[in-house]
């Protein structure tokens, strides 16, 4: 009775439009004053002490660190090395764009802040130089997608926090996948551009390309300054976040000069407002957990799951289909917050690596992320463009199916994101 009455409050308090975190947190105060005898303090402590968690710390730092990358000229430096790298090849802009947004990706750990960086600069670029909008904004979407899987992650991070993984071994296993789906991006526009003999960019010579690295140098040394960091044992993920949020603010005030001083409180304001909205919805989707938690209900799910003796590869399935169905109508890390510690007993009485469920999680979101009516990133094209909704919706169309097919390909192929974490750091015991 009180598993039936959590669930149904909470789809009910969606339905009804309640915000995702206030709808979290209703169900599970209802849910603990009608059914059990736990007290409204214990709630409020219970509240307070799941922002309290190490893991994340990071989140705030890693936004700071966005935020200053956007507001500055990183991003514009960034296009321009791109263009100039792979800007001659057929739909060179468009390819050019994909890479963009993966370098974007690398240092800013934020899927609508990449596309909100690179998607201001190269959509209007494109459509001039002869590409159709709907082509345009469909790229850079998806494309856009990448910076939640490629480190650092801000779902990664989410996950570590509620399955007690680690998030070095997450950022890395991120690392490959993030990279095969920017190259099959790249594979699908050229191949796309030259059906359609989509226009090219003059070859750069060797010199422009170089003074082209040159200008980007500072933001590129930002994936260095934070992976080697990490793994070269001078700072933990946590204390990297606090690293690049620092960086970020010394390279766009004085070197780049892009942000200066008089520019950093609305810049700090802004990343206030997205870090106290996500960690409110971190609060309530881990007192949501917490009640799932006393209920027993990840053991008892696990058990029938277990009892029904089904298979590995059938659990993937039907767990995809609830992530796809889920990111349909929740934001990304509230949908890992709540579903991770129900699913994550499971796998791992089936013998899914932690690792490799991570990444499956954090493909799904991708796909969430460009799917209406809640995909952030249909809401910050159409904001950049000025194009509807349902119109930028239908340009992702195609692109969907490309992250479909990844999702395929990193589900049943563990080792893609297994193996940079265990050649780097060395194999870890795998569940049983």
């Amino acid at each position: 009775m009180t598993t039936i009455f959590l669930i149904t409050a909470l789809f009910a308090f969606l339905l009804m439009g309640v915000p995702i975190a206030i709808s979290l947190g209703l169900s599970s105060v209802l849910t603990v004053l009608l059914f059990t005898p736990t007290s409204l303090a214990s709630i409020a402590l219970k509240f307070f002490a799941t922002t309290e968690h190490y893991t994340l710390t990071a989140m705030p730092f890693f936004i700071l660190a966005s935020a200053y990358m956007t507001s500055g000229g990183m991003a514009r430096r960034l296009i321009d090395f791109a263009t100039a790298a792979v800007g001659h090849v057929p739909g060179g802009l468009a390819v050019g764009s994909v890479f963009a947004c993966t370098l974007f990706a690398a240092i800013s750990g934020s899927s609508p802040a990449t596309v909100a960086a690179i998607g201001s600069i190269v959509i209007v670029g494109m459509v001039r130089t002869g590409y159709t909008p709907a082509f345009a904004v469909g790229v850079v979407c998806c494309a856009g997608t990448l910076g939640i899987l490629i480190p650092p992650s801000i779902p990664l991070i989410a996950y570590a926090a509620t399955t007690e993984s680690s998030v070095g071994r997450l950022f890395l296993a991120g690392f490959f996948p993030g990279i095969l789906l920017s190259a099959i991006l790249m594979l699908a526009v050229y191949g796309y551009a030259r059906w359609l003999g989509l226009p090219r960019l003059p070859k750069a010579s060797w010199r422009e390309r170089m003074i082209a690295a040159r200008k980007s140098f500072w933001g590129i040394l930002l994936i260095g300054v934070i992976m080697g960091g990490i793994y070269g044992g001078a700072f933990t993920p946590t204390e990297a976040a606090a690293v690049s949020a620092v960086y970020a603010f010394v390279v766009a005030t004085w070197i780049y000069k892009d942000c200066p001083l008089r520019d950093s409180p609305k810049i700090l304001l802004e990343a206030g407002k997205v870090t106290v909205m996500l960690l409110f919805i971190v609060a309530n989707a881990f007192l949501f957990a917490h009640v799932l938690t006393s209920e027993r209900i990840p053991e008892m799910l696990a058990t029938k799951l277990i009892s029904a003796q089904m298979e590995p590869w059938v659990f993937l399935i039907i767990l995809n289909i609830m992530l796809l169905v889920g990111g349909i109508f929740m934001e990304p890390v509230a949908l890992i917050l709540i579903l991770s510690p129900v699913i994550f007993p499971v796998a791992m009485q089936l013998g899914i690596d932690p690792i490799h469920l991570g990444i499956i999680f954090v493909v799904n979101m991708e796909i969430g992320m460009v799917t209406p009516p809640v995909g952030l990133n249909l809401f910050v094209a159409a904001g950049i463009t000025g194009m509807k909704i349902m119109t930028v919706a239908r340009a992702v169309l195609p692109w969907i199916a490309v992250l479909l097919a990844f999702l395929m390909l990193v589900t049943y192929v563990p080792w893609i994101s297994t193996w940079v974490p265990d050649l780097l750091l060395g194999a870890e015991l795998r569940p049983r």
